[in-house]
């Protein structure tokens, strides 16, 4: 089973839920697709490291070849192609690899010259494999990262937490199609409960099945919770506000290796996402 867990925004507790839901499982796999500042590596600490770089179709273009025609300039949407002085120059800041050019030159001037957009990690630590892709700066997007590593877990029989970016961007919805199931991290804010309202929607666009942990709640009302109940999201747990668990993520250790009541907790909330993502297999085995 392979579990997203996301939130509408950032500094909601996406992190410390997905670490600490995979500290609890042995055997299990933590996929960090928040590419652009991926953040789990720093608390799980994997040994054995092994990288690999991810590289995309870049135009490289044969002078010798090119018959000055520009198609391949009026092709490319993102202006990623200009003629300099009757001959093509290409803005990698712009390219998005769709190799398009390269497809429509008539005298084939045009070759895959190999970006390298960023980098995967792959190690382990405690019986748990820790997968994490690092977009590399001023790149357009990380969403070949992202589908690189789903194949690295496409046929695993491992249950596997997928940290997602969060917001609704390409990536966080390439991250989202992985997933059997997807946990919603919200906190008790109307910040909260309007991104969280966001994130759903996106949720429901992709029709994943999905239920919510509520984190730093405390007495005040919570509006993110009144949401959950009104749209019928399953709420697999409430963490409390807790100054000793901010203190202990803030280190970069994990919770529910550090303290055995946050173990309890983690693995309690768990377990009730197991069932639940369980009972909507059984309800919904076409989704």
């Amino acid at each position: 089973m392979k579990i997203a867990v996301l939130s509408g925004k950032g500094g909601t507790g996406k992190t410390l839920c997905a670490v600490n839901l995979t500290a609890v499982s042995p055997g299990s796999i933590y996929v960090d697709c928040d590419i652009e500042e991926p953040d789990g590596h720093l608390f799980f600490k994997p040994k054995t490291i092994q990288s690999e770089k991810v590289t995309v179709f870049f135009p490289k273009i044969n002078a010798l070849l090119c018959n000055g025609c520009r198609k391949c300039v009026y092709f490319c949407r993102f202006n990623a192609l200009a003629m300099v002085h009757n001959c093509i120059t290409v803005f990698p800041e712009v390219c998005h690899a769709c190799g398009g050019c390269a497809i429509i030159c008539p005298v084939l001037a045009i070759s895959d010259g190999k970006l390298e957009i960023g980098v995967i990690d792959d190690g382990t630590v405690s019986a748990i494999r820790i997968i994490s892709g690092t977009l590399n700066p001023g790149r357009e997007s990380g969403v070949p990262i992202i589908n690189k590593m789903a194949k690295m877990i496409e046929n695993t029989q491992d249950l596997v937490f997928i940290d997602c970016p969060p917001g609704s961007s390409c990536a966080t919805v390439e991250s989202i199609r992985i997933a059997d199931f997807c946990i919603l991290v919200t906190e008790p804010t109307r910040f909260g409960a309007h991104d969280l309202e966001m994130v759903h929607e996106l949720i429901i666009s992709e029709n994943k099945p999905c239920a919510a942990i509520l984190n730093k709640i405390d007495s005040s009302d919570d509006p993110s919770e009144t949401y959950c109940i009104e749209k019928g999201i399953p709420i697999m747990g409430k963490i409390p506000y807790d100054p000793e668990l901010g203190r202990i993520n803030s280190e970069g250790l994990v919770a529910a290796w550090e303290k055995e009541s946050y173990k309890i907790q983690f693995a309690k909330i768990l377990s009730r996402i197991i069932e639940e993502a369980s009972h909507e297999t059984v309800a919904n085995p076409k989704r």
